[in-house]
């Protein structure tokens, strides 16, 4: 039994040199420690020794059980390492490889636009007001001077939720929501950008678009205080080149009203943006209506004001030399990533 022992001892060394996996290492251990394992049916076999001889061959048996099972430690140990260190290999990093540049997003241009409006009428002093999209017909047409029988109050240019409450049309609703929160305080100095809406769906209009509208009232506001205003608006919107000039026209809640033109970029030689005319319109204004003024809570004999509204697509076209509206609102990564 000795030798037999002895046997297995070398048998399961040398057979242990050609085991490669966690598997094989399992089969191994089975075949020598298992249940029917090899040691397992020697320890069966005891029986048949001598009475004198069982401690000592009982010891020898133990001292083979414990070197296997130190055997199978070790083997265990070296295969796990092996098996790290593989891992490791496969996924290791060459830091020194050029890293992949993540997408950043950046502002729409028409964000762009209305940012730096904003910045601009907080340089000279404005508050910024805002107001609800979805307005009453008080706020949206009466209280600017517009009466039942006006044009823009007709179901094909206004989208109506029912016959008081509609889509703004306009973001000058907020200027009269402005008035009523500041009285009787002075001066009155708001601008107020929004998305405002119109039944409008052609080549050339959106019925969805973004406006910004300025409102001053105080005492002894002049027209002369709006010219110098809106020039130095598109001064420092367009550059400090360009010109301003007013051209007469009409709006229900503002009276004198003024188209205003700036000078084209081209300097006035002429060129297809100015069709030839050397002038480009970008918003209309005017002195605020003495109407006006008493629907927002201001007596019109002791104060006056101006107020102005521009189309945010029709600054960010000028500025960015953008020919086609639709280019705002196609998503067309090509375009948005130049801004």
């Amino acid at each position: 039994m000795r030798e037999q022992l002895e046997r297995i001892r070398l048998q399961a060394a040398n057979e242990l040199q050609g085991v490669e996996g966690t598997e094989a290492l399992q089969d191994w251990r089975v075949r020598y420690l298992g249940k029917k394992g090899e040691l397992t049916q020697i320890l069966r076999g005891m029986g048949a020794v001598p009475a004198e001889e069982r401690p000592a061959m009982g010891a020898l048996v133990n001292e083979v059980r414990a070197a296997i099972e130190f055997m199978l430690e070790e083997k265990s140990r070296q295969l796990k390492e092996k098996e790290k260190q593989a891992r490791l290999a496969s996924e290791a990093i060459d830091i020194t490889l050029p890293g992949q540049v993540a997408l950043v997003g950046s502002k729409h241009p028409l964000t762009l636009v209305i940012d730096e409006i904003k910045q601009i009428f907080l340089g000279m002093g404005y508050e910024i007001a805002e107001g609800p999209e979805v307005e009453t017909d008080y706020y949206n047409f009466e209280a600017l001077n517009l009466p039942q029988d006006h044009p823009a109050r007709d179901m094909q240019d206004s989208f109506y939720i029912t016959p008081d409450i509609l889509l703004r049309t306009h973001t000058s609703p907020v200027q009269i929501r402005a008035m009523e929160r500041i009285r009787p305080q002075l001066p009155v100095k708001v601008i107020c950008p929004g998305r405002v809406f119109r039944r409008d769906d052609d080549a050339t209009h959106s019925p969805m678009f973004h406006q910004v509208e300025g409102l001053v009232v105080d005492k002894n506001i002049t027209f002369g205080d709006l010219r110098g205003t809106l020039l130095t608006f598109a001064r420092q919107m367009f550059g400090p080149e360009r010109e301003i000039r007013l051209r007469p026209s009409f709006f229900p809640f503002t009276e004198p009203s003024a188209e205003v033109d700036i000078s084209c970029g081209c300097g006035g030689s002429g060129c297809r943006v100015c069709k030839g005319t050397g002038w480009l319109e970008i918003l209309g204004s005017g002195m605020v209506h003495p109407n006006v003024l008493k629907y927002g809570g201001y007596n019109p004999s002791e104060v006056t004001g101006f107020a102005f509204g521009m189309g945010v697509e029709r600054i960010a076209m000028l500025k960015y030399g953008i020919d086609d509206m639709r280019l705002l609102y196609e998503n067309d990564m090509r375009f948005l990533s130049q801004f």
